[in-house]
């Protein structure tokens, strides 16, 4: 029986692969083996001055948040190597939105409440298969076994004295700590945190917070304003105001946006 070359240059007339293959133009080097010569088009390739105009959006890894004063998404970086300590002083709402979108990027959550029945059906939606939302009793946490393919989120849902906790921040497990209002161990919390986020406060409660993470005068006065939905999220050095926009299957669960509870 004969044998073919396939050279990858197409054949036309009736006697298509029944004879030897045709001699390649001249000029061009023919091609062997399969498949037909593809487009040919330009290079992906960037000169030096164009890298600066390439970036993504996003910070570490963790959960968007929302967007920033331009535009762009947020994110708070829970999913780390290192202990990461977050306080809020807000609303449930948001701590429950933080908690659900955790779960989103393979996370665990554990929650440590006194009030059970705020987080019920929130822990109930997510929990479909696999226990992605724990609850328990203050003081109650047990080990949570965090790793790098299994991260953790403790969300401290204790009141305005919340007791210092058995489960703190480690390698691949963050803890967030929601106070209702700055009460006493505000100090204490908010100068160990390695972010704070602050949502609507009394003037006076403005002040207080403003001294200890060394705001300027017009974010002392914008803290008790902002909407609901709005967060400044701060260190001692940085600051930026995040819009919290809920989904909507977060608002089926959820409900609008709040400050109070």
């Amino acid at each position: 029986m004969a044998t073919t070359t396939y050279t990858g240059t197409p054949v036309a007339g009736p006697a298509a692969g029944t004879g030897p293959a045709p001699a390649a133009p001249a000029g061009r080097r023919a091609r062997t083996g399969f498949g037909l010569l593809g487009p040919r088009r330009g290079r992906h390739e960037l000169s030096a001055e164009e890298f600066d105009a390439l970036a993504l959006p996003v910070g570490d890894d963790g959960v968007v948040i929302g967007t920033d004063e331009h535009g762009a998404p947020a994110v708070l970086g829970t999913g780390r190597p290192t202990p990461f300590d977050i306080v809020l002083v807000g609303g449930v709402w948001t701590a429950q939105v933080l908690a659900l979108r955790a779960v989103g990027t393979g996370a665990r959550v554990a929650v440590e409440t006194g009030r059970r029945q705020m987080w019920t059906a929130l822990a109930q939606a997510a929990n479909t298969g696999q226990q992605a939302i724990t609850l328990h009793d203050v003081g109650r946490v047990p080990p949570q076994g965090p790793a790098v393919h299994s991260p953790v989120l403790v969300v401290r849902d204790c009141g305005v004295r919340p007791p210092r906790g058995r489960t703190g921040p480690a390698p691949w497990q963050s803890v967030l700590t929601l106070l209702p209002y700055p009460g006493p161990t505000a100090p204490r919390l908010t100068a160990r945190a390695d972010v704070v986020g602050i949502q609507r406060v009394s003037p006076d409660e403005a002040r207080r917070l403003g001294r200890a993470m060394n705001l300027p005068p017009h974010d002392v006065d914008t803290l008790s304003t902002l909407p609901d939905g709005v967060t400044l999220w701060c260190t001692r050095t940085s600051r930026t105001y995040v819009t919290t926009l809920p989904t909507e299957p977060e608002t089926g669960l959820l409900g609008a946006a709040r400050r109070m509870d």
